[in-house]
């Protein structure tokens, strides 16, 4: 497999009344296995639509998306359906956990949408908890833990299925600094440990540049950057 997802002249218009929003104009390139992916840009360069698009919440106006070499246009609406809920993870800026279950259920959460007996929900639920440093805060709400703490649970979350891809937008952006650092510190130990991919989104250019590959997004055109 040569890539995990790919863009082809990814296009998206928006309209507002009589006005054309173009706010992709032609976004190509690919994310390989393994790899960490940035995408760049200024504040409404379309970061976040170009995230969405590949993560088949929204789809593009023109151009292709593949995955793992197949055209998600050409899937049907199961099948999509299907990718979304079992080969991406998602990772938010504001987590978006479900406040009245523990860390340990939020993160089972995906399993037990999808039939998996508790059991078995529980057993890879406290691997992952683990995984990323909450083994003694599996028991606890959203509104007792940090918000460091509430982004690895999402974190855990999105990594439940064993997915193709984490697609994450801003996943520190509600962080302060330091929590932050420690975030992403901990997305590079699940690349470097288990092989992870992952696609951020980020307007922070020195962060950017740590990834394996740098894509910036400008007047709607995609194009590579190095550190």
């Amino acid at each position: 497999m040569s890539s995990v997802l790919e863009c082809r002249k990814i296009e998206k218009t928006f309209h507002d009344g009589d006005r054309e929003l173009r706010i992709l104009r032609g976004i190509d390139f690919e994310v390989k296995p393994g790899e960490i992916l940035a995408i760049s840009g200024s504040s409404g360069a379309g970061k976040s639509t170009l995230l969405h698009i590949m993560g088949t919440l929204d789809t593009p106006t023109a151009g292709e998306l593949l995955f793992e070499g197949v055209n998600v246009a050409d899937m049907s609406k199961g099948r999509v359906n299907r990718l979304r809920n079992e080969d991406i993870g998602f990772v938010f800026q504001f987590y978006h956990l479900l406040a009245e279950f523990t860390a340990l259920e939020n993160v089972m959460m995906p399993g037990i949408s999808q039939g998996v007996s508790r059991k078995d929900c529980q057993v890879r639920a406290e691997e992952l908890l683990l995984k990323v440093g909450l083994d003694e805060r599996m028991t606890h709400k959203p509104g007792k833990l940090s918000g460091g703490e509430q982004q690895r649970v999402a974190i855990a979350r999105a990594l439940f299925n064993n997915p193709g891809v984490v697609l994450a937008d801003e996943p520190t952006g509600n962080l302060d600094e330091g929590t932050g650092l420690e975030i992403l510190d901990l997305i590079w130990k699940l690349n470097e440990s288990d092989g992870v991919t992952v696609v951020f989104v980020t307007h922070d250019l020195n962060l950017a540049k740590r990834a394996h590959q740098w894509i910036h997004i400008h007047e709607g055109v995609s194009e590579y950057r190095t550190g």
